[in-house]
């Protein structure tokens, strides 16, 4: 249930409805990625307070991608048949939800609820802001994705010196008070600032949504070009879930680094996000996307590699520079291309239907780096991720020069 259709001279990001509702879903986006990468530079405190292996750290982490997952297409139903507004007001009111539990965690089952509700309030957010972003922008449609993803990165950033902070006064959980009121402010706003109604009446049309799941599938999975950068996109995102969730980790624990320090490193994956992704979304705009999706995922190698062989502080910094940059630059880029193949009127089901596929798989990322670490080390889990993201530059330039 498209709102609007952007139409270029109404694509402000910044002034008009379209730059009100960017603002908002902007916001929504940052806030949610305060909390969500909060809990990685808090894992080890995590794992010391409730007594828990890297394994079972990495298994929670994984439960919040695997319902993460499994939501895509619901939600993206949810959006097309009933409205965006609702499953935007859903998927932020099941956020708050989890981070109300994360507040008050006194063991690890309790860990275990939180990080399945985030992971299925944030199906429902991601899925839908982006498709109301592709209605109300399409001539600038990866400016739009850029600017926004580089907006949530600020949210990131933050996460680390959130997480510090609440180190300091003793106890992780503090640092998910402020996420909630942050949350409940924006529900607010959305809500008023939307002129689209939230269409409840519509919500018997969902329920028939399983007659169309193998139309859904076969539409979106139809062709090899789909097939093969559903393979590319669960590689990156498989790379760079498990890296995410374990990067302060590693770097204490591999690289010597304090916690200070390692928190530090993971801000900058995302400071780089702040430059790059709307870099790389208006290039996007200009070049053929998987090329520059392709060139992206080359630099993310380079990077990778230089921060797994690296034993001094100035080149673990440029490896981490160089990884986020490439990875950055990759998922707006693709998500806008997404957004151009996929039908105007069933986009957020197809949308959601691509996602559960490599979302379900890039899920395992966490849980393999728990399990490697612990028979083999950080160093080996992480160098095992050069080989995803280097299979998935050669499916990226394939498709490229096949279609050239």
């Amino acid at each position: 249930m498209a709102t609007s259709t952007g139409r270029d001279g109404d694509e402000r990001l910044l002034r008009g409805y379209s730059g009100r509702i960017f603002v908002v879903v902007a916001l929504g986006t940052l806030v949610a990625n305060l909390g969500r990468q909060a809990l990685p530079p808090l894992l080890p405190a995590i794992i010391e307070g409730l007594a828990i292996t890297p394994a079972a750290a990495g298994f929670a982490m994984t439960l919040m991608r695997i319902c993460f997952a499994v939501c895509q297409y619901p939600s993206g139903r949810v959006a097309d048949t009933v409205s965006r507004k609702i499953a935007i007001v859903g998927g932020l009111g099941g956020m708050v939800a989890g981070f109300v539990v994360l507040t008050r965690v006194p063991s690890y089952p309790v860990f275990l609820l939180s990080t399945a509700l985030l992971g299925v309030g944030s199906a429902f957010f991601f899925v839908s802001e982006r498709v109301l972003l592709s209605d109300l922008f399409v001539a600038r449609r990866g400016r739009a994705f850029g600017v926004n993803s580089a907006i949530s990165r600020i949210g990131s950033i933050l996460a680390a010196g959130l997480a510090v902070v609440a180190l300091s006064v003793g106890r992780w959980q503090l640092a998910f008070v402020p996420v909630v009121g942050l949350l409940l402010v924006i529900v607010g706003v959305f809500h008023v600032t939307s002129r689209e109604p939230y269409g409840t009446e519509a919500f018997s049309r969902v329920g028939r949504a399983g007659g169309q799941v193998r139309e859904t599938v076969g539409r979106v999975f139809g062709t090899s070009q789909v097939r093969w950068l559903v393979v590319a996109y669960t590689l990156v995102i498989f790379a760079w879930e498990g890296a995410l969730t374990f990067l302060p980790t590693f770097l204490q624990v591999s690289k010597g680094l304090s916690p200070e320090f390692a928190s530090g490193g993971f801000a900058t994956l995302f400071a780089v996000g702040i430059v790059v992704q709307p870099l790389s979304g208006t290039l996007s705009d200009r070049w053929e996307r998987r090329l520059v999706a392709g060139v992206a995922t080359l630099v993310s190698v380079v990077g990778l590699a230089v921060l797994v062989v690296a034993d001094s502080l100035a080149f673990i910094v440029g490896g981490i520079l160089l990884y986020a940059a490439g990875i950055m630059a990759f998922t707006p880029v693709l998500q806008a291309y997404l957004m151009d193949i996929f039908p105007e009127s069933t986009k957020g089901g197809d949308l959601g239907a691509f996602k559960t596929v490599y979302e379900g798989l890039s899920s395992l990322g966490p849980t393999y780096v728990g399990v490697v670490a612990g028979l083999a080390g950080y160093t080996l889990a992480f160098a095992g991720f050069l080989v995803c993201l280097l299979v998935s530059a050669a499916i990226l330039f394939g498709l490229h020069y096949r279609s050239a």
